[in-house]
């Protein structure tokens, strides 16, 4: 009885992968993999969208514009932000 009451306690509370810290990996890990899933839904989105401008000008050129800010030779771009 005494040996299972120190072996219980050993795990739960003094060992160097005690309960807590396998619980609190166990959290990280999951955290990691939802992070894992919203990164490759990401390359998903941008590997369809670099598709998308691969030999079309017209979209390139409102890609570059929207996201870059590039401007003509001959206009002004006014950028308002909240």
């Amino acid at each position: 009885m005494a040996v299972t009451l120190i072996f219980l306690l050993f795990f739960f509370f003094l060992g160097e992968n005690n309960f807590f810290v396998t619980h609190q990996l166990k959290r990280e890990l999951a955290e990691l993999n939802k992070e894992i899933d919203l990164l490759e839904h990401d390359i998903k989105q941008d590997s369809a969208e670099a598709v998308s401008l691969i030999g079309n000008i017209e979209a390139l050129e409102t890609y570059g514009r929207e996201h870059y800010y590039m401007k003509r030779d001959n206009e002004d771009i006014y950028i308002i932000k909240d």
